[in-house]
């Protein structure tokens, strides 16, 4: 049974109306079921690739894309009700990838809301210490996925946003001293142990690896010169128009390219515990926080303020 949450339950949520309309509403939740467990969200992030193109309209289709949506997948709260989910209690802090718990409005991805009803296996249980950090999971995850399973780790990476800054930090801490491009001088600080330079002033072109996590679809053939034969280059980013390049450039280094896919359970729980032992720190990374009702705002700020590596939005006072 779930005590005193089943009846008329509601969340404020953040709601993409249409591209470039979003506000921030009261929408009712469906009642939870077997195996789901009530959240009550503390924080959420707000996602520059993604949710940028969510809230431009420039999302390539998919199955379930419409409007309208609540966005979101980077979201830390408690347990409210666990319900009859194992291994959970109430307070318990967890981190939620996402939910689609609000009928006719579309979860995509579902994160950015006061209360969640989620399936418990797709909830991980957080240190109580981590805090509003723990929004940064996601993307740890899939800075860990990028060389998960024996993939090399890059010795190029494009982009020192906050997947770029996690994914260096984890190179580090497999023993590489990777090189990061990064263009806007107020971006390029807060390196920890590696090097970030303009790629202007950059003559290699002998990378074994580089990893873009820019999402610019019309760097490959400028990545693509900078290889040295046989390397590879990983596409980590999320591209809204096709990609293309110069095949004899390709061809005379024997080039391959690879996919970088969403990251999976196992990587979540890879990260978290790298995070719970000390190993992988995530200080550094939130530069900007609004309350939850100021969405509006600092869904504007997070896409067009350079600064902002990572605006959280606080939930405690919904």
């Amino acid at each position: 049974m779930y005590a005193g949450t089943l009846a008329g339950m509601d969340a404020l949520a953040v709601i993409i109306e249409r591209p470039e309309r979003l506000t921030v509403d009261r929408l009712a939740l469906t009642p939870p079921g077997r195996g789901d467990v009530v959240v009550d969200i503390e924080w959420s992030g707000i996602s520059t690739g993604t949710e940028r193109l969510l809230w431009t309209g420039r999302m390539p289709s998919f199955p379930g894309m419409g409007y309208p949506l609540v966005p979101g997948y980077e979201s830390v709260g408690r347990v409210a009700d666990p319900g009859d989910a194992e291994g959970f209690s109430v307070g318990d802090r967890v981190f939620v990838p996402g939910a689609s718990c609000y009928g006719e409005v579309r979860g995509l991805f579902g994160g950015a809301a006061s209360r969640v009803v989620v399936p418990g296996r797709r909830v991980v249980p957080l240190p109580e210490e981590i805090g509003e950090r723990g929004v940064l999971m996601a993307l740890a995850a899939t800075a860990y996925h990028i060389t998960a399973n024996g993939a090399p780790q890059p010795d190029l990476i494009v982009g020192h946003g906050v997947l770029g800054r996690l994914l260096a930090r984890l190179a580090v801490i497999a023993g590489a001293a990777p090189t990061v491009w990064e263009r806007s001088p107020a971006r390029a600080e807060g390196a920890q142990g590696y090097a970030v330079v303009d790629p202007r002033a950059d003559e290699r072109r002998d990378y074994a690896c580089i990893c873009d996590v820019s999402g610019d679809s019309g760097l490959l053939d400028s990545l693509i010169d900078r290889l040295a034969p046989g390397g590879e280059i990983v596409l980590a980013g999320f591209y809204d128009t096709p990609l293309s390049f110069e095949f004899p450039h390709a061809f005379i280094r024997e080039a391959r390219i690879r996919v970088a896919a969403e990251f999976k359970p196992a990587d979540l729980m890879a990260v978290r515990d790298l995070v719970a032992t000390g190993t992988l720190g995530l200080d550094g990374l939130i530069t900007h926080r609004a309350v939850a009702p100021e969405a509006p705002d600092a869904y504007r700020a997070a896409f067009g303020d350079p600064s902002c590596l990572k605006m959280v939005l606080d939930w405690r006072s919904c």
